[in-house]
C-alpha cells in the first residue's frame, strides 16, 4: 500500500510539473494584451470558484493559528510567486524563467530544513547547488539578443523559485493538519487573492474585460484557471503531503525541459547551444544536490 501511495504522489507531481512547463508560453501570449495582476486575478479568481465548488463549501479551519499558515501560502504560493513569475516574463523569454525557476527545488531544501527540521544540508547539496547556479548563469548571458534578456527579469526568476520553496514548506506543514486537499488549496487561494487586492488597484483593474471574451485569450484563461491552477495546485498539494516537499520538488527539474520544447514549438523563440549546454548544467547540479550523504562507517555497524 505504501508503494502504491508513492507512485500515485509520483504521477500527481508529474502531472503538475508538464502542464506547468507551458504555463510560460501561454502566460507569454497573454502578456501581449493583458497586464501580469490582471492575468493572475483572473487565473485565480476562476480557480478560487472551481475549488470552491468541488470543495462543497468553505473549510472551517479547527485553529486561529493554522490560518497563518493558510495566509502566508497564498502570498508565497499564489501573489508573490506568479506576480514575479509574470513580471519576470515581461524582461525575458519564456525559455529562461524556466531555466531560472528550475531552482526552485535548492530553496525548498533549505525552507524545509529551515521551517521543518529537515535534514542538515550537505557537501553534495551545495555542489549541486553551484552547479546548477552554473548553469543558470550561463543560459542567463548566452544568446543575450535571441533570448530578450533583462537582469530584471532573471533576479525575478530566482526571487520567484525562493518563494516557491517556503511556499512548498509551508504546504507540507498544513498537510499535518488534516484537512482535505480541495478545500484547503481553496482556502490558499483566497487568500493569494486578498493579497493581490492592492496590487490589482494600483494596477487600475479590471479593464478591457471584453477582451477575455476572444477565443484565445479565453481558452489560455481557461486552462491557467481551471487546470494550471485549481487542477495543479490540487495535485502538487496532494504530492508534497504524500512525498513531502523536498522530494516533490525534485520534479522542478522537468519544468525547463517542458517549457523550452513548447516555446519553441508556439512561441519560435531560439535554442542556442549555450543554452542547451547550461540547461543540462543546471538541470544536473539540481541532481547532485539531492544525493545523500553516505553514512560514516560507526553508524554503519
Amino acid at each position: 500500500m505504501k508503494q502504491q501511495s508513492q507512485l500515485t504522489g509520483h504521477l500527481l507531481a508529474l502531472f503538475s510539473v508538464l502542464v506547468w512547463g507551458t504555463t510560460f508560453v501561454s502566460t507569454k501570449v497573454l502578456l501581449r494584451t493583458f497586464s501580469p495582476v490582471e492575468i493572475m486575478v483572473m487565473r485565480f479568481a476562476l480557480g478560487f470558484l472551481a475549488l470552491l465548488l468541488v470543495g462543497r463549501g468553505w473549510l472551517k479551519t479547527e485553529k486561529k493559528a493554522h490560518e497563518l499558515y493558510f495566509a502566508a501560502a497564498g502570498l508565497t504560493g499564489v501573489t508573490l510567486y506568479f506576480l514575479m513569475e509574470n513580471i519576470a516574463l515581461t524582461y525575458a523569454s519564456a525559455s529562461l524563467i524556466g531555466v531560472v525557476v528550475s531552482v526552485a527545488p535548492l530553496f525548498t531544501a533549505i525552507a524545509a530544513g529551515v521551517l521543518l527540521g529537515g535534514e542538515p544540508l550537505g557537501r553534495w547539496f551545495f555542489a549541486g547547488f553551484a552547479c546548477a547556479i552554473s548553469g543558470v548563469a550561463l543560459v542567463s548571458f548566452s544568446g543575450v539578443s535571441e533570448l530578450h534578456f533583462g537582469p530584471l527579469g532573471a533576479l525575478l526568476g530566482v526571487l520567484a523559485a525562493l518563494v516557491w520553496g517556503v511556499y512548498s514548506a509551508i504546504v507540507r506543514k498544513i498537510s499535518s493538519f488534516g484537512y482535505q486537499t480541495v478545500p484547503a488549496t481553496c482556502r490558499v487561494f483566497f487568500y493569494g487573492l486578498l493579497f493581490l487586492v492592492p496590487c490589482a488597484v494600483w494596477d487600475g483593474f479590471p479593464a478591457g474585460l471584453a477582451a477575455w471574451a476572444q477565443p484565445l485569450h479565453l481558452a489560455n484563461l481557461l486552462f491557467l484557471g481551471l487546470c494550471a491552477s485549481a487542477a495543479c495546485f490540487v495535485t502538487w498539494n496532494s504530492a508534497v503531503r504524500i512525498l513531502g516537499a523536498v522530494k516533490t520538488s525534485v520534479y522542478v527539474y522537468i519544468v525547463p525541459v517542458v517549457t523550452i520544447v513548447f516555446s519553441a514549438l508556439i512561441l519560435h523563440e531560439t535554442m542556442t547551444p549555450m543554452m542547451a549546454a547550461g540547461t543540462a548544467l543546471a538541470l544536473a547540479g539540481l541532481f547532485l544536490s539531492e544525493r545523500r550523504e553516505r553514512a560514516p562507517e560507526s553508524e554503519m555497524r
